[in-house]
C-alpha cells in the first residue's frame, strides 16, 4: 500500500475526530449537491437557443504511441479484436493462406480496414516473445485514453468508486488494478501522465483485455485532478499503512475516489494532503504489506460491499468504451 512518514496518519484520524461524522456528512452533502449543480448546468448548456437538446461535443482523447509491442497468436489476436484494443497493422506469415482458420482471420482483418502485410514466418519468429505466433501477429496503435470528464460522466449520480494512481510504475501491478477496477463496477482509473505505468499490451494482457471495458484517464497532476473529483461529489480516501484507522471503520459510502500510491514511495505529500481521509487494511502476519495490486482489490470489493444494495446488479454495467463486434473464432 505504499509507506508514508509515521505521525501523518495520526494527523489525518485527530482532525477528522474533530470534525465528527456530522461534519464528513455535511461536506459530502455539499460535494452532492454541487456535483447536482453542474451537472443541471452541463444539460442546460447543451440546449440551443430554441430549448432543443442538441448533441454534447465529444471530448478529446490522447494517445500514448506503443513501439514494438505486438499481440501474437491467432487466439489473443482474435480476443484483442473482438476487444477493440487499437492495431496498426498485422503480419502475417507467407504461404499460410490454405490454413482455414488463418484465412478466416486475414478475410476479418480486411474488413474491419486493418492493413495487412505478408512477411516470411522468419520475420515472425524474430520479433516472437515465446515463438508460438502461429502465423499471425498485430502491431499495437495508439491507445485512447479518456478525459478525466468522462470518468465522471461515467460515474452518474449515485455511488460510484474511481481509482487513483499515485505514479504506479508496475506494469504487472497496473493492470492488474485496471482489472479489479472493471470487475467492481469501477466508473475509472485515474493515472499520472508521467513517471507511471501507461496501457501497452503487456497491460492489456494482464488486465485480462479489462483495459479496454472502462474509462483510463491520464492528468498531469494528481492533486488537481482529486479537487475536480471533490467537486463532482466524491469523498477522496487514500490507502496507507499508517493510517490510524482500518478499511472496516472507514466511510466508504457513496461516491469514493480511492487513492493507491507507488510501489515504493507511496501516496506523495501533497497528494496526501488533498485526500479527505486515510484507510488501511487490517493485518495480522509479519509481512510488511501487501502489493498494491492487491491492496487495491481488498479495498475495492469493501467498497462494493458497502454499496451493492444500492448499485443493484453490477454485472449489467455496459462499458462506454468498449467495443462490442463479432469476431471469426480463433481456434487453438
Amino acid at each position: 500500500m505504499g509507506k508514508q512518514q509515521g505521525g501523518r496518519g495520526k494527523r489525518f484520524a485527530d482532525r477528522n475526530r474533530r470534525a465528527g461524522g456530522d461534519a464528513r456528512r455535511e461536506v459530502r452533502s455539499e460535494r452532492k449537491a454541487a456535483a447536482a449543480s453542474l451537472a443541471r448546468t452541463g444539460r442546460d448548456d447543451r440546449r440551443s437557443h430554441e430549448g432543443k437538446p442538441v448533441a454534447a461535443p465529444v471530448r478529446g482523447r490522447t494517445a500514448s504511441p506503443v513501439h514494438g509491442d505486438f499481440i501474437e497468436g491467432r487466439r489473443a489476436c482474435t480476443e484483442a479484436l473482438r476487444a477493440g484494443f487499437p492495431v496498426k497493422r498485422a503480419l502475417v506469415a507467407a504461404g499460410e493462406g490454405k490454413d482455414p482458420v488463418l484465412a478466416q482471420l486475414v478475410d476479418y482483418l480486411h474488413a474491419t480496414g486493418v492493413p495487412v502485410i505478408t512477411v516470411p514466418r522468419s520475420d515472425l519468429d524474430v520479433r516472437s516473445a515465446h515463438g508460438a505466433h502461429q502465423g499471425v501477429m498485430l502491431e499495437a496503435g495508439a491507445f485512447p485514453y479518456a478525459e478525466l470528464a468522462d470518468v465522471v460522466a461515467r460515474a452518474g449520480d449515485g455511488a460510484a468508486l474511481v481509482i487513483v494512481l499515485d505514479h504506479v510504475t508496475d506494469a504487472g501491478n497496473f493492470g492488474a488494478i485496471v482489472r479489479t477496477a472493471e470487475v467492481v463496477g469501477a466508473a475509472g482509473v485515474i493515472i499520472a501522465n508521467k513517471r507511471a505505468a501507461e496501457v501497452t499490451v503487456a497491460t492489456y494482457k494482464t488486465s485480462a483485455g479489462a483495459v479496454m471495458h472502462l474509462p483510463i484517464a491520464r492528468v498531469p497532476n494528481i492533486a488537481r485532478a482529486l479537487e475536480d473529483l471533490k467537486k463532482a461529489g466524491f469523498w477522496c480516501v487514500g490507502a496507507s499503512e499508517h493510517a490510524t484507522g482500518t478499511c472496516w471503520d472507514t466511510a466508504f459510502e457513496g461516491r469514493i475516489a480511492l487513492v493507491m500510491g507507488s510501489e515504493g514511495e507511496g501516496i506523495s505529500r501533497l497528494v496526501l494532503d488533498t485526500c479527505d481521509d486515510l484507510t488501511r487494511l487490517p493485518q495480522r502476519g509479519r509481512t510488511e504489506s501487501l502489493t498494491v495490486a492487491q491492496a487495491t482489490t481488498a479495498l475495492a470489493y469493501e467498497w462494493l460491499r458497502r454499496n451493492i444494495a444500492e448499485l443493484g446488479d453490477a454485472g449489467a454495467a455496459v462499458s462506454s468504451q468498449g467495443r462490442a463486434v463479432t469476431a471469426p473464432g480463433a481456434g487453438e
